[in-house]
This record gives structure tokens, C-alpha cells and sequence, in this order.
């Protein structure tokens, strides 16, 4: 998943840097955006086993068909940025036909930064209605943008349609659940608990705890590995976390503080001192499984 994040932001970086070029030119947005999300999705762009440009189909050529046990999973259509496929209906409709004319079960349109995963038939049901994913990079937040492109994965995509009702569902119990009065930071500490689990913030420990996991706050629960199950490690992995988080002097003088506190038989009640006052100065929110 940090592979695909770190496409994403490339993608916005040279989309900010070079947005006329892809606004204009369908060939740069093929080989500079496309192409790096789906090789960050674990698809080999270069290997015709996986992925073949220009497949002929009864109504055209599709720019793309990502193959599955040899045969066509989805045609991938591609469009220039100055083109929006969120509001012209051509695009996803001609895209729609490639797949039923070919029986091909799923279409992918993209422009580079907003992408469209379409059901090619289902009885009954309009265009949009068998929309099952739309993402836009450039507007959501990369963390979101990159859990629904996952379900392109090469790993995930079998999946497609089971995955994106998960997703759907997901979204509007949260939301019925916040429109109820619930808050979102309670909502998100139910679903990451786990049953079974004794979760407890730093501010609740004794010291002579033996932790299996720790977690810090930031927009949701992030679990942190552990270099050790004690406090010490706790502190360790905190001093991690606040290092990817920094830059420069600060950086620097995290890391610093880390190499120090592990050659150190530090105390436990020392070790938890020292995160509760982390806690406090770095405005962090750390609990611990036990």
C-alpha cells in the first residue's frame, strides 16, 4: 500500500508541475500517470502476459486489456485531463461497449487523476448505476484515494465487486452513524478496536505491562511495529513514528534521542515517564494493547 501512496503523490506532483501537458496530450498521461498507478497496483505495464496497449475489440480499439489467466479481466480506457469522464457520459458509454460487445466483465476509465470502474452489464440497471469505483486524486484525501484504487490491485481485482460494496456499505453506516450524533473519532476507535484486545492509553499504565501493541493517533489509529514487547519498546517505536513525521534539525535530534534510549536498560516507569511527557508536549494521542 506505501507504493501505491507514493505513486499517488508522485502522479499530484507532476500533474501541479505539468498540468497543460496532460491537459492536451492523452499520450503523456498513458505513460506518465496511468502507467505508474497500475505498476504501483502490481500489474508488469510491460509485459503483453498482463497488460497489452491498443487491443482491437467490435467497436474500436480499447488502449488497454489487463489479462487474467489469458484472458481479458478489463479494458482500460484512457483520456486526456482536459476531458471530464465525471460528467460527459460518452467516454464511460463507448468504454461499456467495448466490454459487452467483447464480453469483457469490467472497464477502467481514467484521465490520470480521476479513474471510473464500470460493471459492463447487469440486467435492469443504468450506466452509473453499475459504477462500482470513482476516485478523484487531485480532491480527496491520498489516504482514501489509495484504499479504493487498491481494489484495482492485480491481487484484489478478482474481487472487484464485493470489495466496492464493502466499501459502499462502510461508508454509509459511518455516515448514518454521524448524522446520529456519534463523533467520528468514537466511531473510528469502535471499528479499530478489537475484540478480545485491552486497549489502554499511556496515561492508564502502570509501567510493569507487557505490551503486544502500540498505537498512535493520526486521523484514525496507526499501528506502530515494535522493536520489543515493553514499554521501552513503546518508546522506541513513538520515537520512530515522530522521526517519518519531522525533518531536518528536529530529525536530526529524534533520531539521536533513539540510538541513545536503545543501547539504554531503561526502567520501565523511566520508559513511561517519557511517553506520557511526549504525550504531552507533542500533543500525541499513544494507547497500548495488552
Amino acid at each position: 500500500m506505501e507504493e501505491l501512496r507514493e505513486a499517488v503523490l508522485n502522479v499530484l506532483r507532476k500533474v501541479r508541475a505539468h498540468r497543460s501537458l496532460y491537459v492536451r496530450n492523452e499520450e503523456a498521461v498513458k505513460q506518465h500517470l496511468i502507467g505508474e498507478i497500475f505498476q504501483a497496483l502490481g500489474w508488469d505495464w510491460n509485459n503483453p502476459e498482463e497488460v497489452r496497449p491498443e487491443e482491437r475489440t467490435e467497436d474500436g480499439r480499447a488502449d488497454y486489456a489487463l489479462i487474467l489467466d489469458g484472458e481479458v479481466f478489463a479494458y482500460v480506457e484512457a483520456k486526456n485531463m482536459g476531458v471530464n469522464i465525471l460528467k460527459r457520459d460518452e467516454p464511460l458509454r463507448q468504454l461499456a461497449r467495448y466490454c459487452f460487445n467483447s464480453g469483457v466483465g469490467y472497464g477502467i476509465l481514467t484521465n490520470g487523476t480521476v479513474w471510473i470502474v464500470v460493471k459492463a452489464f447487469e440486467q435492469g440497471s443504468r450506466l452509473w448505476d453499475r459504477v462500482l469505483v470513482a476516485v478523484n486524486i487531485e480532491e480527496e484525501p491520498p489516504e482514501r484515494a489509495v484504499l479504493k484504487l487498491s481494489l484495482l490491485s492485480k491481487s484484489k481485482i478478482r474481487n472487484i465487486e464485493r470489495l466496492s460494496s464493502l466499501f459502499k456499505a462502510l461508508e454509509l453506516s459511518f455516515e448514518g452513524l454521524r448524522r446520529e450524533g456519534y463523533s467520528e473519532k468514537t466511531l473510528v476507535e469502535y471499528l479499530t478496536s478489537r475484540e478480545g484486545s485491552t486497549t489502554i492509553p499511556v496515561g492508564g499504565l502502570r509501567g510493569d505491562e507487557e505490551p503486544k501493541a502500540a498505537y498512535v493517533y493520526d486521523n484514525g489509529w496507526k499501528l506502530l511495529p515494535l522493536p520489543e514487547n515493553s514499554i521501552k519498546g513503546v518508546l522506541l517505536a513513538v520515537l520512530l513514528y515522530m522521526e517519518k513525521k519531522s525533518s531536518g534539525y528536529q530529525r536530526e535530534e529524534i533520531r539521536k534521542a533513539y540510538e541513545h534510549l536503545r543501547t539504554l536498560r531503561l526502567d520501565p516507569k523511566t520508559a513511561l515517564e517519557i511517553l506520557r511527557k511526549l504525550e504531552e508536549e507533542e500533543r500525541l494521542r499513544i494507547a497500548v494493547e495488552l
